[in-house]
């Protein structure tokens, strides 16, 4: 165990009995990782609420493939062309997702564009790469909040950039050699093909799940139409259906939290028992797909980080979990489009990131390499603090506009 010693529960708080030495000299009274659940209803309720909100989440998706049609094939190829280029994708993915604060929410858009035929798989790759990178801006303005406090910031601060430093290092080898194999995306078509003829997801024939999430969005867009055409019809669609996205996540995401508080912070006290590795990997999936929210799951790792709670090579397989678990949303989202296509790039985006996992975890001298680039880059943050804005806004903003402009 990181801290040589054992943590117990005391009055609401995880609290480190090792006196002394390693990453916590005294001990540490930490704020537990997720406030318990509050009185409100009962599992059950909320479990049924959960469903429900699914089921809005996919009538979401489907009413953006509306709404992308009724733009217009203009639009389409004014999109297409705005894109045309792997690195003008890898930035549009990353600033969208920076904007929206969800890779969720990105990576489901992207699938609803590639469903509709308005993006091609090729076009699409890159941009779920970046969003895997703009997703990690969360957990490093969480890790702001320690910023007074000079070896606590060191520490959470390494435990927020380790993501960021290994999305990038992830982006840096397979989009290379997509672009070279398309391995990745060949190797998604046959899987898609293989669920295609299995049934579970429809293609364009109709499937139990298309044809229940696409009633209500054909009767809005229906109702719609009566009263509006062309550009205002397409807007009112695609604001409705980005508004039944946000929505939706953001309730499954508050009911899964208090549904599962408990079970989660049980989850992370044992692997800071067993020392990570693949346990840690398993739970940050699993929790992951359960609050539909990577960036909840590596942000309730930052104050555990600051504390001492948690070591930065402890915390790290569970943030490579929860890469993985977050890819189960744009995977919902493509039961409900009308082409394989976008089942293609949702498999895209788990194998993409189970590929960075085989690569980088398994050879210890490989694993090191984003944890030490994420100290050094937290040491350098702790004397430099302008270094901070300038790496956030730099990563983040800057770049990706950059990259839009120039390529």
């Amino acid at each position: 165990m990181a801290l040589g010693g054992h943590c117990r529960r005391q009055r609401g708080f995880l609290t480190s009995t090792k006196r002394g030495g390693g990453d916590v000299g005294k001990d540490h009274a930490v704020p537990q990782a997720m406030e318990p659940a509050a009185v409100g209803p009962p599992p059950w309720l909320r479990g049924g609420l959960v469903v429900g909100l699914l089921y809005g989440f996919l009538v979401g998706v489907s009413l953006l493939e509306a709404a992308i049609e009724a733009f217009g094939s203009g639009f389409q190829d004014g999109l297409i062309e705005s894109v045309n280029t792997p690195l003008a994708g890898l930035c549009a993915g990353i600033l969208t997702t920076v904007l929206v604060q969800s890779s969720s929410v990105s990576t489901a858009t992207i699938v609803g564009l590639v469903g509709s035929g308005t993006l091609s798989v090729e076009a699409a790759v890159p941009m779920v790469m970046g969003a895997n990178i703009g997703t990690t801006v969360t957990n490093t303005l969480a890790s702001l909040g320690h910023v007074r406090r000079v070896d606590e910031f060191r520490r959470a601060f390494a435990g927020a950039t380790v993501h960021d430093v290994f999305n990038v290092i992830t982006v840096a080898l397979l989009l290379p050699l997509e672009l070279a194999t398309g391995v990745l995306s060949r190797t998604a078509t046959v899987l898609a093909d293989v669920l295609v003829d299995a049934g579970i997801q429809g293609g364009k024939t109709s499937s139990p799940i298309k044809e229940a999430v696409g009633a209500p969005a054909d009767a809005v867009t229906e109702a719609m139409s009566r009263v509006l055409s062309g550009l205002p019809l397409a807007l009112v669609l695609a604001t409705s259906a980005l508004g039944l996205l946000f929505a939706c996540l953001t309730f499954i995401t508050r009911n899964m939290r208090q549904l599962v508080a408990r079970r989660v912070e049980v989850a992370m006290n044992n692997v800071i028992g067993r020392g990570g590795g693949l346990m840690g990997i398993v739970v940050g999936l699993i929790v992951t797909v359960l609050v539909q929210s990577s960036s909840i799951t590596t942000s309730i790792l930052v104050p555990l980080l600051g504390a001492g709670v948690l070591t930065l090579a402890n915390a790290f397989p569970i943030t490579l979990g929860a890469n993985v678990g977050t890819t189960v949303t744009a995977l919902l989202a493509s039961l409900a489009v009308d082409s394989s296509a976008g089942l293609v790039v949702a498999l895209v985006h788990t194998l993409f990131n189970v590929a960075g996992i085989l690569l980088i975890y398994p050879l210890p001298a490989v694993r090191r390499i984003p944890l030490e680039i994420a100290r050094r880059l937290a040491d350098q943050a702790v004397h430099h603090r302008s270094l901070i804005v300038a790496y956030i806004i730099g990563l983040f903003v800057i770049l990706p506009v950059l990259g839009l402009v120039v390529f």
